[in-house]
């Protein structure tokens, strides 16, 4: 199977090694360099209706890269649009991932993507891809990314874990999630008004069992800020 390593510090790349037959898909514009054993293809898996439902969730290509080893093995370097940090999932029957908007880098072949229905809460607020949302599922790994730094958590019963709304990059699907804003101890009127006064915005609650991958850098601020000092 192809083997997924992160390689660098600083905006690390995806480092797959494929042996002869073996394929891979990727975002679209996402490959970097990859040895002369290897071929690069457009391809619109799942159909015009999942591409089209990708394009709507994730802001993603229509149509994916898919790099397949066909005259002997090799090795390809891959790159996420945003800088910042690579995460490897393996996704198996009993473990699929809900991706955030623009996480999906790479996945072996035997991974599916696909489009479902978010819950009301998220499908409301942004960050978590409006009223569909893309999940991985089947078996097999798959890279995701986050703007800045990377950090996978482990959520347990009992232990509930608030995370920033434009934090969150992948997380088990079996986990329960709500969308709210952070408790400040002072009723709901409290909480808004200190959402408010401390700058804190939306969070997601997720409980249960499963992981949960975040980011170190908020893009959306980091947007806003690169256009407020550009028009300084």
């Amino acid at each position: 199977m192809p083997q997924f390593t992160v390689t660098g510090d600083v905006d690390p790349f995806l480092h797959v090694s494929l042996r002869k037959g073996e394929k891979i898909f990727c975002e679209s514009d996402a490959m970097v360099m990859m040895e002369d054993t290897l071929r690069i293809k457009g391809q619109m898996r799942g159909g015009l209706g999942q591409a089209l439902l990708r394009r709507f969730a994730n802001d993603e290509s229509i149509f994916q890269q898919e790099i397949e080893a066909v005259d002997g093995d090799g090795d390809c370097l891959l790159s996420p649009a945003l800088p910042g940090g690579i995460e490897v999932l393996e996704v198996s029957p009993g473990e699929a991932y809900t991706l955030a908007d623009g996480a999906f880098v790479a996945a072996e072949s035997s991974v599916d993507i696909r489009s479902r229905l978010n819950n009301l809460g998220g499908a409301l607020f942004g960050g978590t891809g409006g009223f569909v949302v893309m999940e991985a599922r089947g078996q097999g790994k798959l890279a995701v990314s986050g703007f800045g730094s990377i950090f996978r958590l482990d959520v347990e019963p009992g232990k509930d874990v608030v995370i920033d709304n434009n934090h969150a990059v992948a997380w088990s699907s079996t986990l329960q999630y709500e969308v709210g804003v952070a408790r400040s101890g002072g009723g709901l009127f409290g909480s808004l008004v200190n959402s408010v006064t401390s700058g804190e915005g939306l969070v997601l609650k997720f409980r249960g069992r499963g992981s949960v991958v975040v980011c170190s850098r908020n893009r959306e601020l980091f947007v806003s800020q690169a256009r407020r000092a550009g028009s300084a």
